[in-house]
């Protein structure tokens, strides 16, 4: 229950992060509809974005943190200081020059990531400016990945939880300018890129402050390339890779989608959407299992760690099922009354929640892989787990890109059959993962882990049905409760209650259970009030 409760305090920071990011998105939507600026948006926060979920929001930190309290296990806290304070100092060197290449070959660049817009001299200078201006989070999310690691390895959770709002505060902002100011689109939109680069430069100060009040000193000298920077990138730079497969998934697809006007701006609606379990659930269950796996590993304590990755499995889907149903059986109903206002059309919201019905029977798979990478990461083993996400991507491109043409030739939504090769890859990378587990007898599925996991299934399915009569009655729900809002809202409550309710009900879970997920776990030996 020390788990749940690690991970119930990264996934409730992490809410309130997505709440505003909901927000700003639906700001986004209302200014920009799913026209050029739009495209231009989803473009320039797609290297970004791609940052931020493998560093930021947890596959780098989960494969440094063994590194790092390896050498903290062995050599004691200065010695994982200094190697801390190397790796650092390389990978911002290497990031912050990718970056500055980047941005001068951005203009030749740009015409091959939004070829849709080619031949739009004014949308194409939009896009490179912006995309400029957003570049250096990059070298402040490398920096911000470092210090999570740190910080989890302590024992602390919520401040690397907590910083990510600050992208969701400082983009808001310029977006909702233009309500009490005539500014025009473009302008509104390079002011949103330039605030991601300022949210990037206070995550990374408040992280810093962070460690420096845990008790370590860390130091960013000049680059250079020692055993032990040689031996943590060995292990981190793969294990990102590998923890980060569904994000790299879906850069790829909106690559794909640049010759197709406004499919940028359906797959980054669907992808905010159904990407919610996966940064509430997956990632805060993949860092709290990260170092209880690591001890487990570190003591010989196989039975234990078998027992945490049961209870890492049942948790992660006990969250990660209700959300999955929600989005496959009502996704029309969320989209049209969340999303569908000022610029934003029914039509809009039409597609793109066709679109992420196929995302949504994809989305256990997607947090299942954030759960499953922590036992090879805690035995320092990210080699594995970067070839099988490397041939879950290999797996999108090749299907994504076949059905993606072949779909809009025959005159369908060539999205779709991106959002279907994403799903079916995601679960090829789970059995991969989940195969090796097995087949080593690193895990095996207990009696305990089969009847509870059973049982949320069937809490799961119960759910569903109801939402499927609320979908049905979309219309009439929205006239009884005077708008398409509150309906929502009235819909999302009664079927968590409802959920909730059959957890117990089931047995699936119990109050003692409830009560335990509370009690606090002893942290590192460094300890703080982060927490």
């Amino acid at each position: 229950m020390s788990l749940a409760r690690n991970t119930l305090v990264q996934a409730t920071l992490t809410l309130g992060s997505r709440i505003l990011g909901f927000a700003r998105d639906l700001a986004l939507s209302a200014r920009f509809g799913q026209g050029p600026m739009m495209d231009v948006w989803a473009t320039c926060l797609m290297l970004p974005n791609l940052f931020r979920r493998l560093f930021a929001e947890g596959a780098f930190a989960q494969a440094f943190v063994p590194v790092y309290g390896g050498v903290r296990a062995r050599e004691g806290d200065e010695a994982a200081a200094v190697t801390a304070s190397e790796a650092l100092s390389f990978m911002f060197a290497v990031v912050a020059a990718f970056c500055i290449v980047l941005q001068i070959l951005m203009p030749w660049i740009m015409p091959w990531l939004l070829s849709a817009w080619r031949d739009d001299a004014a949308v194409m200078r939009t896009a490179v400016i912006a995309t400029q201006l957003a570049m250096p989070y990059l070298a402040c999310m490398t920096i911000a990945s470092l210090l999570s690691g740190v910080l989890n390895t302590g024992g602390r959770f919520a401040l690397s939880a907590a910083v990510p709002v600050f992208l969701n505060i400082c983009t808001l902002v310029p977006l909702l300018a233009p309500s009490v100011m005539p500014i025009s689109q473009p302008t509104t939109l390079l002011a949103a890129a330039a605030a991601v680069t300022v949210s990037g430069l206070i995550q990374a100060g408040l992280l810093w402050w962070g460690v420096r009040r845990l008790g370590v000193t860390l130091k960013l000298g000049v680059p250079r390339l020692t055993p032990n920077v040689k031996r943590a990138l060995a292990l981190a730079v793969p294990g990102a890779l590998a923890g980060g497969a569904m994000q790299i998934n879906s850069v790829v697809s909106q690559v794909l989608t640049g010759t197709d006007e406004g499919a940028r701006s359906v797959l980054y609606n669907a992808d905010r959407l159904y990407q919610l379990p996966l940064g509430l659930v997956g990632v805060a269950i993949g860092l709290a299992l990260v170092p209880r796996l690591t001890r487990a590993f570190v003591q010989g304590d196989h039975e234990g760690g078998r027992k945490t990755l049961d209870d890492g499995i049942t948790l992660a889907m006990a969250f990660t099922l209700p959300a999955a149903v929600a989005l496959f059986v009502i996704p029309f109903f969320i989209i049209d009354a969340t999303v569908t206002r000022g610029a934003f059309t029914s039509a809009d919201a039409a597609r793109t929640a066709d679109v992420l019905r196929q995302f949504a029977w994809g989305v256990p798979a997607f947090v299942l892989a954030k759960v499953l990478t922590p036992p090879f990461f805690a035995r320092e083993d990210t080699r594995r787990p970067m070839i099988f996400a490397v041939s879950a991507v290999v797996f999108t491109v090749v299907v994504g890109s076949a059905l993606f043409f072949w779909l809009s030739a025959n005159g369908h939504d060539g999205v779709l059959g991106l959002a279907v090769a994403t799903s079916l890859s995601a679960w090829l990378n789970v059995a991969l993962l989940g195969g090796t587990l097995i087949r080593e007898k690193a895990w095996h599925a207990s009696t305990a882990f089969v009847s509870r996991f059973s049982r949320v299934l069937l809490a799961s399915g119960v759910m569903a049905a109801a939402l499927l009569a609320a979908g049905i009655g979309y219309e009439i729900l929205s006239r009884i409760f005077l708008a398409k809002e509150v309906a929502v809202l009235v819909v999302a409550g009664v079927g968590a209650a409802l959920y909730g309710a059959c957890l117990l009900l089931f047995r699936a879970v119990s109050l003692r259970e409830l009560k335990a997920v509370l009690r606090r776990e002893p942290g590192g030996s460094i300890s703080s009030g982060l927490d």
